[in-house]
């Protein structure tokens, strides 16, 4: 896939407009894109954390994609334009899809003595995890190449309540924050602490062994579990309420 490494250098920020509060007058393009690396006269808390990423485009000549192994390609589906009200969002507001249909998948891979298939056949609607795999831009359609471990889970209505976890995946609905402090005062959205405490809504079949045999979670529908703060994916439900699916391994406790 195509990158670009950003070092200070030769062209002049004045020139990157969406690169804002970078303060070195120069920003070299290197051959690959990507990451970007910060030199002595950049703010390095203006751009920690940014990456820039270009999709590869696949030329016309070319009429399908055919992934190998444990990959699986699919059609991301397109971000929502318009709020539930009507109201057209600039494009900084949209929200980055997680989600789209699977068009072509490879032929699996070998575990041990067992051959393991796709854990998805094409035409599955499914949900993926944000930085995975490779974009395409094929047939002036967006598209991701990533491993079928990367797939969340499965997703084949509007609603994340309906979400059916793969491998060692689990969906959980999250506990609604405080809305006071201990001593009586009502908390802002801003000052509400993100939970880190839900209930487990539905489970993956689990990973696999070394022999490629599934092995069951232990953790099951209905236990309230502690999780890793900042893992998985988060999603917004029909019911209002906050959901997050993320592996069994950021699960860090059962509570009774």
């Amino acid at each position: 896939m195509a990158t670009a490494q950003l070092t200070a250098s030769s062209i002049s920020t004045r020139n990157l407009p969406s690169f804002q509060g970078l303060r070195s007058s120069a920003v070299k393009v290197g051959p690959s894109v990507g990451h970007l690396r910060v030199g002595s006269g950049l703010s390095q808390r203006a751009v920690r954390g940014l990456v820039v990423k270009a999709a590869t485009v696949v030329t016309p000549k070319y009429t399908s994609i055919k992934p190998l192994g444990d990959r699986v390609l699919v059609k991301i589906k397109t971000a929502e334009e318009k709020t539930g009200g009507g109201i057209l969002l600039p494009t900084t507001a949209q929200t980055k899809p997680q989600g789209g249909e699977v068009v072509a998948i490879g032929e699996g891979k070998t575990v041990g003595k067992s051959k393991v298939d796709i854990s998805v056949q094409t035409g599955t609607q499914v949900v993926y995890s944000k930085y995975a795999g490779t974009e395409l831009e094929f047939n002036g359609s967006k598209h991701l190449i990533l491993k079928d471990d990367d797939i969340v889970g499965i997703l084949e209505t509007d609603d994340v309540q309906d979400l059916k976890p793969l491998n060692d995946r689990v969906l959980i609905k999250v506990a609604e924050a405080e809305e006071k402090t201990a001593g009586g005062l009502l908390l802002t959205e801003a000052t509400k602490e993100k939970p880190s405490i839900g209930t487990v809504i539905a489970v993956g079949p689990g990973p696999l062994d070394e022999e490629g045999n599934r092995k069951p979670l232990s953790i099951a529908p209905g236990s309230t579990v502690m999780y890793s703060k900042y893992a998985g994916n988060d999603f917004k439900g029909k019911d209002g309420f906050d959901y997050i699916a993320l592996r069994v391994s950021d699960v860090m406790a059962v509570l009774s």
